[in-house]
């Protein structure tokens, strides 16, 4: 067991002679999402559900925008931070009721590649399309509801947004005008 302990430390030392990489902490999190999608698979074939030739064009739109939105919602909205917060630690607001954190950096490397996967939206956006294609397949009405509020939620953000420039656009325009 020691060979071994020291082999992966000259691995992880020769993969990031100058900075901790949690190389322990993304195997259990690979590890994990592999289980997890074995598990997808295993209720996908122990129901017999049918899975099918190829999904239709309108639901790979409807769980994109969904994934965007849920993977945004957990990684960076203010409201989910107490879910984040035994992997990370806040920093500083960046508007539109999102936070930046800082991944922990002490304690576990599985403590530290959750926190990465948790703060990043496009490392969460694979565990999320994930779970909304097996949800796809074992649920499909529960998921295409689900799907269709996250995506209006999509909407209505980028709705919110555009109207927010368009309001200091006019205000701007006012100030010319004086």
């Amino acid at each position: 067991m020691t060979a071994l302990k020291e082999k992966v430390a000259r691995l992880r030392q020769a993969y990031a002679p100058h900075e901790h990489r949690p190389l322990g902490g993304y195997l259990a999190a690979m590890g994990t999402y592999a289980g997890v999608t074995a598990g997808i698979a295993g209720l996908v074939r122990a129901t017999g559900r049918p899975v099918p030739e190829r999904p239709a064009p309108a639901d790979v739109v409807l769980l994109s925008i969904a994934t965007h939105k849920l993977s945004r919602l957990l990684t960076k909205d203010a409201v989910t931070s107490p879910l984040r917060a035994p992997f990370t630690r806040y920093d500083k607001p960046i508007g539109s009721g999102e936070v930046m954190e800082q991944v922990r950096d002490q304690g576990s490397s599985t403590r530290h590649a959750i926190g990465e996967l948790l703060s990043c939206p496009f490392c969460l956006a694979v565990w999320v399309a994930t779970g909304f294609t097996g949800g796809l397949v074992l649920a499909p009405r529960l998921t295409r509801l689900v799907a269709t509020a996250l995506t209006a939620v999509a909407a209505s953000d980028f709705l919110q947004m555009a109207y927010a420039v368009a309001q200091q656009a006019a205000e701007g325009g006012d100030h010319d005008e004086d």
